[in-house]
């Protein structure tokens, strides 16, 4: 089976989640993690940011992806750390 296999062979997991998941994962680091924001996202892959988060949505429904919310020092939110599995 391909790197990708496990996602190809979800047949319930939307194209939009595919593509999120390829830039996800070809952006992690040895941990398999990567923090992108959604803006940054959306604008690398020509989708809109409302596509992405439908695409982290099911990733994470999926089992494909956790998400960590993340705050700055002053209590801010700041980009999601994203997991890769």
């Amino acid at each position: 089976m391909s790197y990708f296999g496990s996602i190809y062979a979800d047949m319930e997991l939307p194209h939009r989640a595919r593509t999120v998941y390829m830039y996800l994962k070809d952006r992690s680091d040895a941990g398999n993690t990567c923090w992108p924001s959604v803006r940054r996202i959306a604008e690398d892959l020509k989708l809109s940011r409302r596509t992405v988060q439908r695409a982290l949505t099911d990733l994470e429904r999926h089992g494909f992806l956790e998400r960590t919310h993340r705050r700055r020092p002053n209590g801010s939110l700041t980009s999601n750390l994203y997991r890769v599995k």
